[in-house]
């Protein structure tokens, strides 16, 4: 009996649907990245189309390199764009399709949160999103294998999050992935400052003052602070910019940080 598969949605939209064009760009953007700093447990992460934050994305993403034979499964969360959605959404697909392969979806572990109210299955909320469809192929060229349980988070709040990450936090074999673009559509300097704000808001683990305005994935970002705060770890900013920077024009932005977690790596 054939595995059932959640297919791409964005595949040469946001990121090339060639296997070897996308391959040598998201190693061109983990060679260009600064990877200097320990290999973090957690890692929240911008999710655009590459052009616009796939550099921002990297310098996360390349201080993993050295955790390549250790890490066996990533927990990924993101918000929910498409899908009006309550709780958080897993999927019973059982690989997430790539141009670089098919990733295995940890149904075991998914299946060890059922008995938590605000984790549900729901397929219509993955089938179109791309906030986790991004990362697959950072994550397919920095670890040889590993499995993938991945989560969309719609209405949640910010201890609902973090009671399931806790829950997958596992020890080193485990990276926890939170994908969120910061402020959309403001002017350029108008949104520096917001996002600036937004980003001492998440090195002070301020999850109460971070809004939907803020971050698409606030959420998520909000259940990592919490959960952070609880565990006594920290967030550090690895990059700050918007499109405005990349990619785009000045009129209306789309901010993008790269953050990474502090301690926590067992």
């Amino acid at each position: 009996m054939s595995a059932t598969i959640r297919h791409t949605a964005v595949a040469g939209l946001f990121y090339p649907g060639d296997a070897t064009e996308l391959k040598a760009m998201v190693d061109g953007l983990l060679d260009s990245a600064e990877a200097d700093g320990p290999p973090p447990k957690a890692i929240i992460v911008p999710h655009a189309g590459y052009p616009f934050s796939g550099a921002v994305a990297a310098r996360a993403y390349a201080r993993l390199a050295p955790l390549r034979d250790r890490i066996r499964r990533v927990v990924l969360l993101g918000p929910s764009h498409r899908v009006p959605l309550r709780g958080i959404a897993a999927p019973t697909a059982e690989l997430f399709e790539s141009p670089l392969g098919n990733v295995p979806v940890d149904q075991a572990a998914i299946a060890g949160l059922e008995h938590l109210p605000q984790v549900g299955y729901r397929d219509e909320a993955h089938r179109l999103e791309h906030s986790l469809e991004v990362h697959l192929p950072f994550l397919q060229t920095l670890f040889d294998d590993f499995t993938l349980v991945p989560l969309v988070v719609g209405e949640a709040r910010p201890e609902q999050v973090a009671e399931v990450l806790d829950a997958l936090w596992g020890g080193e074999e485990t990276l926890i992935v939170i994908s969120s673009d910061l402020s959309h559509f403001h002017p350029y300097d108008d949104a520096r400052q917001r996002d600036r704000l937004t980003t001492h808001h998440i090195e002070n683990l301020d999850y109460e003052r971070i809004q939907y305005d803020d971050a698409c994935g606030r959420n998520p970002v909000n259940g990592l602070l919490y959960l952070a705060k609880q565990k006594g770890l920290g967030m550090t900013t690895l990059d700050l910019c918007n499109s405005g920077d990349t990619a785009g024009s000045r009129d209306r932005v789309v901010g993008y940080g790269a953050y990474v977690l502090n301690g926590g790596s067992g």
